[in-house]
This record gives C-alpha cells, structure tokens and sequence, in this order.
C-alpha cells in the first residue's frame, strides 16, 4: 500500500490537493485559485473547464513536490464547495453552461414560485431544507426553464448534472456520482430514505435521468484515470461534512465550526434526523460503506472570510488578507459600528434574502480600524445566532467549540468568539480540517487507517480561547448587533 492518501479539496475560491500521511499529517499540498464571475449583481459563476484543469495541475504539483509518484498514493477522495451547480453532456464531457455558485441570487423569484402558499417550508419534512436560492435544485431547473436546448439534451439522455464533487469524480474516473452529504443539499433527497425523490423531482420540473447516483462518503467508488491513473477512488465528503469529520466529531454533542468564505456551525447528532423548529438546516454528515449514516443540524453564514476579502478587493482597504489584523489592533474596540455582511441575504438562521448588507452604527469617532474590527465579529456575531438555535433544537448545551479554517489563525476574532458564546473556543494544531477529513474518508475505506478511533487520536489542540468579557458587556454588543440585522432585513422588495 502507498505511503500517502490525496485529498482534492474543490473550494470556492480555488482548488487544492494535498497529501497525507498515515499520522494524519500534511506532507504536501498544492493550490491555485480560479475566477469569481459576476455578470449582474447577485449573480456568482465559475468556469468548469478552469476548475477541471485546476484539478490536473494542483495533483500533479503536489506529487512533484515531495518527489512522488502516483505509486506512492493509496487512494483518493474528494471534498468541495457544495450546492454550486454545474450541467454538463455526457457524450462531449463538457459544460452546457458555467457552474452557478452556492451564493447566487438569482434563483429568488423561482423559489417564491415554486413555495407557493405553503412557502419556504414545502419541502423542509423531507430535505431537511428551507426553499432557498442556496440549495443545487432550483439552480438546475432555472438553467432548464431559460436554456429550451437543455431540456432537449436531457430528455435525449446527454445531460448530466453534478455539484463540484460530481464534476472532479467523472472527469478523474468517469463515474457519474456523489454522495449522501452532497445529495442531501439538493432539495431533491429524501433524507430517511436516502434517494432522489420522484414527488420533488415532480415538484422542481427536473428529469431524473440527469443526476448522479449516490454513493458512501467512505467507500468503494471508481478507479481513478490520468494523473492519478489506477488509484482508487474511494471518498466525497461535501466542505463542511468533511471538516466535522477531520475534526473528529464523531459522537452524537460534537461540534465544529468552519471560518471560511462563508461559516458553517455543525452539530453531529447521531443516526437520528433531527428536525429543525429554529431556522437550521438537517444535513447528512457522513456514511460510511455499509452503515448507517449520521446526520447534523447544521446552520450556514454566507459571508465570512469573503467580507475580508470585500474590504481587499473593493473598498481596498487592505492588501492582503492577513493585514486585517493590524488594522483591528489600531482600535480597542468597534467603536459602535456593526457590519451585517448580507451580500447574498442572510443564510441561517434568518433565511432572508430581501436582507442585503448595511453597516450601521457610523459616528464622525469611526475610522479604518473600526470597520476592519466590524468586519471580523460580525462572523462571531453570526455564530453565535446559530449557536442559539443549535442549542434550541438539540436541546445541547455546548461546553466547547472546535473550529477549523482560512479566519482561525486570527487570534482577534477567536477571542471575540469565545467570548460572545461565553464557551471555549479550541483551535486544533491542524487547521486544514476539511482536506484532511476527505483524505480520512478515503483511506478508511482502503484500510489505510483502521478505523475512527485511530483517527481521533490524530487531532490535537493548539490553543483554547477562554471566554473573559464582562456578561454584561457581552448583552449590550450583541444586543446591538440584532438591532443592526434588524435594520438589514426587508431591503430588497
């Protein structure tokens, strides 16, 4: 067997692979950003074709750096940005039209449409899912209903659809699949029977023929082609599923959250479907082969690293990412000013897209410092919303959060979290949760490692951030932020 399992990690913002050792270290990791395209406001697309070779690139540089070779790989999983959506022709193997991000908007109007009077909730008892412009079905039947030519290739049989996962799988194997984490954020799976849904496929005006089947998170899948010719490929975990398993959330009460482009709060709740009263998605974390799965209560921040990456890129108020935190450490506090990041609404546990983004709380007193401060507890700020809820619904008070992610290294905002949940905030020594937890899936299903307490002994913590604000001063600032999401909500009519 091979000294390495590789883990392709398709994100929102770029593609990497690294490789991982039988300690569960990373021994080498490659990556390469691809482009955001936004052609009207609330429209966000990406290029298939630059993620497919993306793909190609990053494994082979990560092979190349540590002088392996594909030998030396015992299996393959992947792990991806879910819910962007992308069609394709099964006998050309190529993209109908661009990939439509998780974040885009435009899917609005068709959801309110297809909600009818029984609104947003229609189809909640059996997804697990509000009827929201986040989710891959109403992205699949808004290209069908404006593109006539593909419900033609569809009902012809050459259409194929896929989130990224599915993308990378049939071009690296020729596999249409994904699996139960992805599935299960389609608005078209059943999550008791673990199927596609004839009644919300009837419902959504989407043809069965053109999904993927589904597979085990860790399991026998296919054989992988060129660059990674005759590995098995043997893992598909969605982001953040695979975070909560690379932080080794494996009992019922765990959970983990994720600081990247947006933040994602997971709670493991066991074989048991537990149904949200209080805004939160129920989500398949992972299956093994074999077993039954187990589910999550799970809520989603749209905006999180992406409001560092707002102040970089169009107000331009720093160079780079990392310079946020300079910026924060020029002020004390916030000064007052709050940021609501609804650029795309406002995901859980609100649900509101007529929310857009304000910052309020503005005095002649604010300055650069202020805002840069803003930016990063508005994160914490959102959290700790769906922490509330998670709590509500599991009826689990958390004593300790685990979190993962690009944002976890800045100790500003760790800090901050722990002290708006009044809870311990523990940092792992391993931050590359979500690729890590792919590799894991991957190689458990080869034996590579023995199994989930093997793994578990892999984690190990860096730092825990103890909660120190005054109770008193933690009630006024986050009263404060509620007044200011208040202020964000009926924007858009």
């Amino acid at each position: 067997m091979g000294s390495y399992v590789a883990a392709i990690d398709q994100g929102t913002t770029s593609t990497r692979c690294v490789l991982v050792d039988r300690r569960g270290a990373i021994s080498s990791i490659a990556q390469r950003e691809h482009r955001q395209i936004y052609p009207r406001p609330g429209w966000v697309e990406h290029d298939p074709v630059e993620i497919r070779q993306n793909v190609d690139a990053v494994v082979r540089e990560a092979i190349d750096r540590i002088g392996a070779s594909v030998s030396d790989i015992a299996a393959v999983g992947v792990t991806n940005q879910r819910e962007t959506t992308v069609l394709w022709s099964r006998s050309t193997g190529q993209p109908v039209a661009n990939a439509i991000v998780w974040q885009d908007l435009r899917t609005a109007d068709l959801c309110r449409r297809i909600g009818g009077d029984a609104g947003p909730d229609r189809f909640r008892a059996r997804t697990g899912l509000p009827l929201a412009t986040y989710f891959s079905g109403p992205k699949i039947r808004w290209l069908l209903d404006e593109h006539r030519e593909l419900r033609e290739l569809a009902q012809a049989g050459d259409l194929a659809f896929g989130t990224m996962d599915t993308w990378v799988a049939w071009n690296l194997t020729g596999e249409h699949v994904t699996d139960v984490t992805n599935a299960s954020r389609t608005l078209l799976f059943d999550l008791e029977t673990l199927d596609w849904d004839d009644a919300l496929l009837a419902a959504m005006h989407i043809p069965r023929s053109i999904l993927p089947r589904v597979v085990a998170s860790s399991g026998p899948i296919g054989i992988a082609r060129d660059p990674l010719a005759g590995v098995p490929f043997t893992g598909i975990l969605g982001d953040q599923q695979a975070a909560l398993f690379g932080q080794a959330c494996f009992e019922p009460g765990n959970a983990k959250n994720t600081y990247g482009t947006g933040c994602f709060l997971l709670m493991n709740t066991g074989n048991q479907v537990v149904r949200s009263e209080n805004g939160l998605l129920t989500t398949v974390a992972y299956q093994l082969a074999g077993e039954p799965p187990t589910y999550a209560l799970e809520g989603s921040i749209a905006i999180a690293g992406a409001g560092v990456q707002w102040l970089r890129d169009n107000l331009r108020m720093i160079d780079s990412a990392d310079e946020i935190t300079g910026l924060a450490l020029e002020v004390e506090d916030n000064g007052g000013v709050y940021f609501v990041p609804a650029f795309s609404g406002l995901f859980a546990p609100w649900w509101r897209d007529d929310a857009r983004g304000i910052i309020a709380g503005l005095t002649r007193f604010a300055n650069r410092g202020h805002l840069a401060r803003a930016v990063l507890e508005s994160t914490a700020f959102q959290s700790r919303d769906v922490l509330e809820a998670m709590e509500a619904d599991s009826g689990v008070e958390l004593t300790e959060l685990k979190v993962d992610g690009g944002m976890v290294v800045n100790d500003i905002l760790m800090q901050f979290q722990a002290d708006m949940l009044d809870v311990n905030v523990v940092r792992p020594k391993t931050s590359e949760t979500t690729v890590v937890g792919a590799a894991y899936a991957a190689g458990l299903a080869v034996g590579f490692w023995a199994g989930l307490d093997e793994l578990a002994a892999h984690w190990e913590v860096d730092r825990t951030f103890a909660p120190k604000m005054d109770p008193a001063d933690r009630a006024r600032r986050y009263g404060e932020w509620r007044k200011a999401v208040e202020r964000s909500m009926g924007w858009v009519e």
